[in-house]
């Protein structure tokens, strides 16, 4: 049940292995919380995800249902800023491309770059472990790593990855994510920014390979209770904690939820970012993407808020004007927009706390098995997180 990102996975690996499968899920398109929505006639995507290199079994599926390589802009890891800081791992082998970026951070004093290095060599020489989950914060301030790079660097990749903020955000898994790119093999921290929307991405192309397969795709199709599906010999519960609680009441799924939102803003003329994703740190605005670059979206800029925060108390026309400003500020006076789109999605993933519980891939009922991005051991709530959980529980069906 679900045809998010997690459904879709365990559908195409069951699919691939000769198993006939159905999915019901009860939106319009597929894609879960990263789908594309029509919204006052224009299509858009609910919110912006960044790729990274790392994310094997995501790029496993999408290459098994034929997504094609150009669906993805692929570009160097690069931390730019409108104004005051920019990070760039060098092009030299191992550890020392990411030291040596770190050391020629621009906008940083030297002695918060040289804290940095330590910090990192810190890290990779405990295997990116904590004896004992602490916060992203007290981590960070325990290695002297609150100043400039802290808000330049670390918080904002944390709150990217984690959609936490760091008072609250897990440092083990801050760290499982440090370790997956910035550590990781050649290419793992790249980036790959989507060149067509979320459902295109591998929900829609996922569905077809189902469909060859001699599987089915029944969208609108919401499911209410696990006795409607007594006919089918496996059930995977693909959807968010709070709907897997009506279909699975045993689970102990008691979380709290982190919002992301996304404004669009349509401008007539063709404002262009010196980079496709640009970081933002003087306001509310975290980042923000050129969707003309990217998506031919020609004068259309793509802001983001992540984790909770004020802008949860504003109008979406009060936050709208307020993106408005912030990007005249930092980038050029721009005329008034032609028109804006908030989409919040208010419970965009769980909260990824320090010591936080997973639930099992596998419940108490026979047959039954659990898949979702909050189900992942080590990884924080993203795409790979729930192509992981979905791979997995299809496994488990496999070897049952």
């Amino acid at each position: 049940m679900g045809a998010g990102y997690a459904g879709m996975a365990a559908a195409v690996t069951l699919a691939g292995r000769g198993i006939p499968v159905t999915v019901f899920e009860a939106g319009p398109v597929p894609g879960g919380r990263a789908r594309r929505i029509v919204s006052q006639g224009e299509a858009l995507d609910n919110g912006q995800h960044v790729l990274i290199g790392a994310y094997a079994a995501l790029f496993g599926v999408m290459r098994e249902v034929g997504v094609p390589s150009e669906a993805l802009l692929r570009l160097p890891l690069e931390v730019r800023y409108a104004k005051r800081f920019a990070f760039r791992p060098l092009g030299l082998p191992g550890a020392l491309g990411l030291l040596g970026g770190l050391l020629l951070a621009r906008g940083i004093p030297l002695r918060e770059r040289a804290a940095a290095v330590r910090f990192m060599r810190s890290l990779k020489r405990d295997g990116f472990r904590l004896a004992s989950d602490i916060t992203v914060r007290q981590l960070l301030e325990n290695h002297h790593q609150l100043g400039r790079i802290g808000r330049y660097l670390w918080g904002p990749l944390c709150v990217a990855a984690l959609n936490t903020p760091i008072e609250q955000a897990s440092a083990g898994v801050f760290l499982a994510v440090l370790r997956d790119t910035l550590s990781g093999a050649p290419g793992a921290c790249d980036l790959l920014l989507p060149r067509v929307d979320l459902s295109k991405l591998f929900p829609e192309p996922a569905a077809e390979y189902v469909k060859h397969k001699g599987g089915e795709v029944r969208l609108r199709s919401p499911v209410s209770s696990l006795d409607e599906l007594a006919d089918f010999d496996a059930k995977i519960v693909a959807v968010g904690p709070h709907q897997a609680r009506r279909l699975l009441p045993d689970l102990a799924l008691d979380y709290s939820y982190q919002p992301i939102y996304t404004c669009y803003l349509q401008y007539r003329e063709n404002p262009r970012l010196p980079f496709p994703m640009l970081g933002m740190a003087e306001g509310l605005v975290q980042w923000v993407f050129d969707r003309g670059a990217l998506l031919g979206e020609k004068g259309r800029l793509a802001c983001v808020i992540s984790a909770q925060g004020e802008h949860q108390q504003m109008s979406h026309a009060e936050l709208a004007a307020l993106c408005h400003r912030e990007l005249s500020q930092a980038l050029r006076k721009l005329p008034p927009p032609a028109w804006t789109r908030v989409i919040a999605e208010k419970r965009a993933t769980i909260s990824c706390t320090a010591e936080l519980t997973r639930p099992q891939i596998a419940t108490s009922l026979p047959g039954v098995w659990l898949a979702g991005d909050y189900t992942d051991p080590e990884y924080p709530p993203t795409l790979e997180a729930a192509v992981r959980s979905g791979v997995r529980a299809a496994e488990r069906v496999l070897a049952a």
